[in-house]
């Protein structure tokens, strides 16, 4: 079911168009990944969700209906750029931020407590945000984004600046709100925590949507049908027997097996592959060679803009 759509936006800021056209689909309950290169138009699309700024064209619907003002209380927002005032104190500053959110002074104190114990947090609540660091200071907006329980959460390179204990942390807390009915658009140029977290993504070039899907799916879209093998046996006998559909991309010996790199013909079966190592030898292990989502992301935008500049050639 979905739980967010943004169809066909448009925006345009003095002639330069942020967003052409672009159509987001979050599935409810779901980790949404919204990537592309600096200035692709994600921060744009970003505040027109979050209603700082409207769409010259285009709808953004939420719950099944065009987004509503109010809509804003339902929706939990992270941005890129951190921003605490540095002179008032950690507690007394989330308490104002939570109660911005909708809640009472009382049930924002008591929400908050919770999480600061659960961050280990406690002893930071009198102290001033410039004393802290600057992975607790991210920690506090992390708490205050999410203390309202919003069905939508945005979470703008959540990881920036944390160790990685921190960021494991941090992520199995996306994880959990997930898991507890939270929906989530992430956005990140950290193609490793996209493969970790995403179901979905959406992929923003150059004020176009390029690459829309399921994040497993499009990384074995992308794959060159490439598969290695671990095997015990005689190579020479082997590379005599396999036909057309396989062709032998690397061969090197490791801890005593031939470690075989090779692609498969598109249309070709994997299961006559291995039948023909099996002729020749045993098989230690085999494994699709799925490229990742940095791979995908490199090769996506660089056919982008091959094609943009070959369109623009005269």
């Amino acid at each position: 079911m979905t739980f967010f759509k943004a169809t066909d936006i448009v925006k345009e800021y003095a002639g330069h168009r942020a967003l052409d056209k672009v159509t987001v689909e979050v599935p409810e309950n779901s980790i949404y990944g919204l990537l592309g290169p600096n200035g692709a138009g994600k921060t744009t699309l970003i505040r027109i969700i979050n209603q700082i700024t409207a769409p010259d064209s285009g709808k953004v619907i939420f719950h099944n209906r065009e987004m509503k003002p109010d809509d804003i209380f339902d929706i939990g927002y992270l941005p890129e750029e951190r921003g605490l005032y540095k002179k008032m104190k950690v507690g007394e500053q989330a308490l104002y931020l939570a109660q911005l959110k909708g809640l009472s002074r009382q049930e924002a104190a008591k929400r908050l407590k919770e999480w600061f114990e659960k961050f280990e947090m406690g002893a930071w609540w009198n102290k001033k945000v410039e004393e802290l660091s600057k992975g607790m200071q991210q920690k506090v907006q992390f708490i205050v984004t999410i203390i309202h329980k919003p069905g939508l959460l945005i979470f703008d390179e959540p990881f920036t600046g944390f160790d990685p204990i921190n960021t494991r942390q941090l992520k199995e807390e996306i994880l959990q709100l997930k898991k507890e009915g939270a929906t989530i658009i992430f956005s990140t140029h950290d193609m490793p925590s996209v493969e970790e977290l995403c179901d979905h993504i959406t992929l923003i070039n150059r004020s176009r949507t390029i690459l829309q899907g399921a994040t497993e799916e499009i990384r074995h879209e992308y794959g060159g049908h490439e598969y290695e093998i671990r095997f015990t046996g005689k190579v020479n006998l082997l590379t005599a027997t396999l036909n057309t559909d396989y062709k032998i991309l690397d061969h090197h010996r490791e801890n005593g097996h031939s470690l075989i790199r090779l692609s498969l013909r598109e249309d070709a079966s994997p299961n006559d592959m291995l039948a023909s190592f099996l002729k020749s030898g045993r098989i230690v292990s085999f494994r699709e060679l799925v490229p990742s989502m940095n791979d995908v992301f490199i090769q996506a935008v660089e056919k982008e803009n091959e094609q943009d500049t070959t369109h623009k050639t005269p």
